[in-house]
């Protein structure tokens, strides 16, 4: 089955549609490629993948183990680099909630993250920095 269907809409624009829920999703160019910047572009949609695939495989973990990670907040920084364009680097900062986590709660926690299905999936050679606050 069709998991989503995208067209060109025009300017550098796409719009995706999740084909289940109906959900739509627009990118365009990144700035520094011709886009206006009025939406993620690609390469920012992969960054966001990994990072929301390891909050969603940490929150799997949680639920497993009884932890809670309610309130966890990530910043995302996708670094490019050229011959040919691509993402470089991913880093993934976690800011995580005022708990008091045990050694094994975090090494739970961050063994989730790294282990995410899209984290297998990108290349070896785009470096994954993982930082977890606590």
């Amino acid at each position: 089955m069709i998991t989503i269907k995208t067209k060109y809409i025009g300017n550098l624009l796409t719009e995706a549609i999740h084909v289940k829920s109906g959900v739509k999703l627009v990118t365009d160019a990144p700035i520094d490629n011709e886009g206006t910047g009025s939406s993620f572009s690609p390469t920012d949609l992969l960054a966001a993948s990994l990072g929301n695939c390891m909050l969603t495989i940490m929150g799997l973990a949680c639920k497993k183990h009884e932890i809670s990670m309610d309130g966890t907040s990530m910043n995302i920084t996708k670094i490019m680099a050229s011959d040919p364009r691509r993402v470089s680097e991913i880093h993934v900062e976690f800011f995580m909630p005022a708990n008091k986590y045990s050694d094994k709660e975090k090494a739970i926690l961050e063994r989730s993250a790294k282990t995410c299905p899209v984290a297998y999936s990108l290349h070896p050679d785009l470096k994954q920095v993982v930082i977890f606050h606590y």
